[in-house]
């Protein structure tokens, strides 16, 4: 890849190898810094900021020797659709042979609407229903840009999952029910609920037994993280 064709993607970190983050699939992580949502309970509050801690160079060399020992490659964040280098990043991916997956909040579904031709998997992350979105974002109207992208997804034909990072301290179960009940109205098959957890320890129980059985029923495939 010469060099002169390069553009400099901010980089915030890189998972070489991954179980959990694309279902059924052993993959790299690639992780984008920059998201312009506060979310008081993000995993990776170090990856809000635009601050790169590795260069394209070392991703592209790691993935260059994994070919063939993964199945594919995550670009996560941070909100990786903030980075204008996301779609070269991609093709440069799929050039390796990987197939390629998302992790996004939705906030630009204009972006994402770009990329769709070039993925392969789609993690979106759903919050809360639109009247919650301003408190958990520390964003006024960043419910609907969200909504949108699921539109985008579901009009997609493509394989995604919607996910939900839960707690009782900022959505009660009766919420997060409703949020479900509207995402699979909507025609959402797959469907995660992930607890919240601080540095890699979990501090959410999970929902009562009679809420993942609702959950459950509601969709083909569900799972609690």
């Amino acid at each position: 890849m010469p060099e002169s064709a390069a553009p400099a993607p901010c980089l915030g970190g890189l998972v070489p190898f991954s179980t959990v983050d694309w279902p059924g699939k052993l993959a790299a992580v690639v992780f984008v810094a920059g998201c312009p949502w506060r979310c008081h309970y993000c995993h990776n509050p170090v990856l809000q900021e635009r601050s790169p801690v590795i260069e394209w160079e070392q991703v592209y060399g790691l993935l260059s020797r994994r070919r063939g020992l993964l199945d594919g490659v995550v670009f996560s964040g941070g909100e990786p659709c903030s980075d204008a280098t996301l779609p070269w990043m991609i093709d440069a991916v799929r050039a390796l042979g990987y197939k390629v997956g998302l992790h996004t909040a939705g906030i630009y579904p204009r972006q994402l609407q770009g990329l769709l031709d070039r993925l392969d998997w789609v993690g979106l992350d759903v919050k809360s229903l639109p009247a919650g979105y301003a408190a958990l974002t520390g964003r006024r109207y960043s419910s609907a840009p969200v909504w949108t992208s699921l539109e985008l997804l579901l009009n997609w034909g493509g394989d995604f999952e919607c996910r939900t990072t839960w707690s009782p301290n900022w959505l009660k179960e009766s919420e997060l029910l409703d949020l479900a009940q509207e995402l699979a109205h909507r025609g959402v098959q797959n469907y995660a609920v992930q607890g919240y957890r601080e540095a890699a320890v979990a501090v959410t129980d999970m929902p009562s037994t009679a809420t993942q059985e609702a959950l459950r029923c509601l969709f083909p495939t569900w799972q609690w993280r």
